[in-house]
């Protein structure tokens, strides 16, 4: 069953500093339309620009995920998408004064509790979702970085990261279902290694950073200049590192906190796809220059599908009607009788599908050394359905024939072989009056759109004898 789209019911507003810039913002979530998505909103820029939460506007990945339209700036966008996407949420409006979400206590906690203080709706809007059929990979040769999606029944995430300090080393964690982020992953905190912090004070970064929103390793042994530097940069008349590792007090909230941190930044990233995902992303290494290169790998992948517009058919599952049912509606005979099924059927739409074989009739005379299935006998089988289709809407259709009347923006797009399996779909685009059916019609086969046309048709009475 389609699930809803969500948003929430009230505005809710946190305060903060960022992390990087020391500036300090006011964040408000607000309710959005269906169809929305999400999309952040500079309110202290004039016009009110908007930046949509998408792959395709990130600009770089130095310390978070950095988004840029037009000349306006998001950065560190991760951890409040991560909350968003958690919740179940498909539409909301992120309005900020500043150029980064408050940075809080490092983690998604405090967005999740805002959202929650918010409530959630649904919506009247089926929520698009896209279910994986086949694994999807990217890797980085270099790095040894890795992002696997496979099918799955929900969408579930492991990272499996290595560090390769010993203050740290290889960890994993696992979320089997969102609705367990709250608890398993919102409070993990990001972090940073001291070689790392060193580079940012230097570049005169995380302003807004402190000992309470930041894990920091100490992987190296600390100068009396980077000590000076650091209680300078924290507000610390005195620091210490812990036997475990980490820079004064901290204590963590799981053994594994930075492999549960680097899956909330997974989940973060790849909301940036724009699409619900369901499948099991398996990350090795994960950062947000692997986890945004892969988000776009799969937005442009879903853009292509949903250009193609692919129906997907359990072709094993018994059809709605056989090729005996099909004779009793349509007039059509062999070898004229161009579908096999039919899968589905509306008041609105019809599916039907055709195996091709080597021994149709057609082949003999068409391009019998190279075969390839006449363009135009296509169209006719995409009219066929549509006789089905059109037939269905009255109650003795073996008294009736289907007549062409008209048939527009015909296109061809791949040949159609000798064992390929066509799957016909036809649409009303107006209701049926008068017994004319105008719909539009596609041909699939492979995977891929092969042929489309606007087709229009009217049925009339057998003539008497």
């Amino acid at each position: 069953m389609c699930k809803k789209q969500k948003t929430i019911k009230n505005e809710v507003t946190l305060s903060g500093v960022g992390l990087h810039t020391g500036n300090k913002v006011t964040m408000t979530f607000k309710p959005a339309p269906i169809n929305h998505g999400y999309a952040f909103v500079r309110i202290d820029l004039e016009g009110e620009p908007i930046i949509e939460a998408s792959a395709e506007y990130v600009i770089n990945t130095q310390r978070g995920t950095n988004l840029e339209k037009r000349g306006v700036f998001v950065n560190t966008s991760e951890h409040v998408l991560a909350a968003v996407v958690a919740l179940d949420i498909d539409n909301i409006i992120i309005e900020l004064n500043a150029p980064e979400p408050p940075i809080m206590d490092g983690s998604s906690k405090h967005f999740i509790a805002a959202l929650e203080k918010a409530g959630i709706e649904e919506q009247d809007c089926e929520r698009e979702e896209y279910i994986v059929k086949e694994v999807i990979t990217y890797k980085d040769e270099e790095t040894g970085s890795e992002i696997i999606l496979m099918p799955s029944s929900e969408y579930q995430i492991t990272t499996m990261v290595d560090f390769g300090t010993k203050v740290l080393g290889t960890q994993n964690a696992t979320l089997e279902r969102l609705s367990d982020f709250k608890d398993e992953i919102a409070d993990a905190r990001t972090f940073s290694f001291l070689h790392e912090l060193e580079m940012l004070l230097d570049n005169n970064l995380i302003k807004g950073g402190d000992l309470n929103n930041a894990i920091v390793y100490v992987d190296k042994e600390i100068s009396n200049e980077t000590m000076s530097k650091l209680k300078t940069a924290f507000g610390k008349e005195t620091l210490t590192v812990k036997p475990n590792g980490i820079l004064d007090n901290l204590t963590l909230r799981w053994a594994n906190e930075a492999a549960r941190h680097k899956l909330l930044d997974v989940i973060g990233d790849l909301a940036l796809v724009g699409t619900r995902i369901r499948g099991k992303v398996i990350a090795n290494k994960p950062g947000h220059l692997v986890n945004t290169i892969f988000a776009k790998k799969l937005q442009k992948i879903i853009k292509q599908e949903k250009r193609n517009n692919v129906p997907s058919f359990d072709l094993n599952l018994p059809p709605l009607m056989d090729i005996h049912k099909i004779m009793s509606i349509l007039p059509h005979r062999p070898p004229f009788l161009l579908i096999d099924r039919i899968i589905e059927l509306s008041e609105n739409h019809v599916v039907g599908m055709k195996n091709v074989t080597m021994n149709e009739s057609f082949f003999v005379g068409h391009f019998p050394d190279a075969p390839v299935m006449p363009g135009v006998l296509q169209v006719e089988a995409m009219a066929q359905c549509g006789g089905i289709l059109v037939l269905s809407s009255v109650p003795d259709p073996e008294n009736y024939l289907t007549y062409f009347m008209k048939m527009d923006k015909v296109k061809f797009k791949q040949k159609v072989l000798p064992g390929d399996t066509l799957i016909f779909k036809a649409e009303l685009i107006t209701p049926i009056r008068r017994g004319i059916c105008h719909m539009q019609a596609c041909a699939y086969a492979n995977g891929k759109l092969v042929a489309e046309a606007e087709l229009m048709a009217q049925i009339a009475k057998k003539p008497t004898e």
